[in-house]
């Protein structure tokens, strides 16, 4: 059994390579089964997909990663060099420090930031209800997730960090005089933009406008905002009416197209446009961009703002790190523990197993006493003593086999299993 994780992220991908492999949560339980079900042997896997990494998680053979990476690229349509290029491929003690560092965020291009482990936390769900998760990935997320918790309380990795949404709110304080004057455009209604609009409010903006898909969510956070809900179908007609737009939706196709915003620039007679997009894959076609008078960010984009302050956290990363190797080292001693070649699981299994054939025989033998009449003291008599002969007699026949060091081992080894000077203490109840 081994582990691994074959993935890309913010710094081996560029943004328009990642949305390739972007999944939203509902897509999460489908796309493993397909990706399970086009393996002969089926390992134990989880999909985490944000908008700075697609990663798959499994745990099996470690002959399923070339075909898991042949079935990354065909699902998002490129060639395997062109993924492998950019992907990277972590097995076993590697495998764990990588989920345990982007668990705890120090593998998140906002250091510190704590929303990957919710959507951590998602991925594991969603692989819990496909049926993917098995006891080692279990295991392996679950301490993922006390390790960032550790992290998280013991250090302050995230008492200096800038988030996404803020780093906006910054950007869009250097191209207006006083946001108090501008509008603003929210697309979506996710978790995102929920943190974007919250923020942009606390600036207390001439509008805020919320357009979304389905109508109803949008009005639900619109009306914890105070702002206008609109239908996203409007967007394209109305785009000229906002001086800053930010975008974060799960739709596979830019939703705002460069058609779109010239329009909007005519009619705004070039006053300036500030666009953020959130979203992997874009929700705004890359060619804005070069459009003048509009400032448009993506995710790659709001990198060099988020890291502000990161030296007043390198200490804490220090002390975070010793945390995750200790356990690392820890995931891994149970990994060998369930090792066949080095590990005692298969050995008490086999013990068992051995106790348990001894136990039927005797209980068998004692039933044909009892069927034949036989009285019960005298069969409880024999049943007793013959499976305290049958758990006796290779310890017993050890200790004569062998010269005098080999037989003094052997005593020595009988001696701390058999003599013990103190019971447990549910054993000397019992024979209180």
């Amino acid at each position: 059994m081994s582990v691994w994780a074959l993935g890309i992220n913010h710094n081996t991908a560029p943004l328009d390579l990642r949305g390739r492999f972007a999944f939203a949560l509902d897509q999460i339980q489908p796309t493993l089964n397909g990706y399970r079900q086009s393996l002969a042997r089926q390992p134990e896997a989880t999909l985490l997909s944000t908008c700075n990494r697609t990663e798959l998680y499994g745990a099996g053979d470690q002959s399923a990663v070339d075909p898991t990476l042949e079935w990354l690229a065909q699902t998002g349509g490129v060639s395997s060099h062109v993924l492998r290029d950019h992907a990277y491929v972590l097995r076993d003690d590697e495998a764990a420090r990588h989920a345990f560092r982007v668990a705890s965020g120090l593998d998140s291009m906002v250091l510190g930031e704590a929303q990957i482990l919710g959507q951590m936390k998602d991925a594991v769900r969603a692989a819990n209800d496909a049926g993917a998760l098995g006891t080692t990935l279990h295991q392996l997320f679950q301490r993922s997730f006390a390790v960032a918790k550790e992290v998280r309380s013991s250090t302050e990795i995230g008492s200096h960090s800038i988030s996404m949404t803020a780093a906006a709110v910054r950007l869009a304080a250097q191209l207006f005089e006083d946001l108090r004057d501008i509008k603003v455009l929210f697309v979506g209604a996710g978790e995102m933009i929920e943190l974007a609009a919250t923020h942009f409010a606390a600036k207390n903006p001439k509008g805020m406008s919320i357009a979304n898909r389905t109508l109803e969510r949008g009005e639900k956070l619109a009306g914890r905002l105070g702002a206008e809900v609109m239908r996203l179908a409007d967007v394209p007609d109305r785009l000229h009416a906002f001086d800053a737009v930010i975008s974060c939706t799960a739709s596979t196709l830019p939703i705002i197209g460069l058609g779109a915003v010239e329009r909007a620039l005519k009619k705004r007679r070039h006053r300036p446009m500030f666009m953020v997009d959130l979203a992997v894959p874009r929700d705004i076609e890359a060619e804005v961009k070069d459009l003048p008078d509009v400032y448009l960010y993506t995710v790659d984009d709001l990198a060099t703002v988020v890291q502000t302050g990161k030296e007043h956290r390198q200490a804490a990363v220090a002390q975070a790190e010793a945390i995750i190797d200790a356990g690392v080292l820890s995931f891994m001693h149970w990994m060998e523990q369930r090792d066949p070649a080095h590990g005692v699981v298969p050995l008490i299994q086999q013990i068992n197993a051995q106790a348990d054939a001894w136990r039927a025989a005797e209980m068998a033998r004692a039933r044909r006493l009892l069927a034949k009449g036989e009285p019960v003291e005298a069969v409880l008599e024999a049943l007793s003593r013959g499976l305290t002969q049958k758990m006796l007699h290779g310890t017993l026949a050890e200790l004569h086999t062998g010269d005098v060091a080999t037989r003094a081992a052997t005593a020595q080894t009988v001696s701390r299993l058999f003599l013990r000077d103190e019971l447990p203490k549910t054993s000397r109840d019992a024979h209180n």
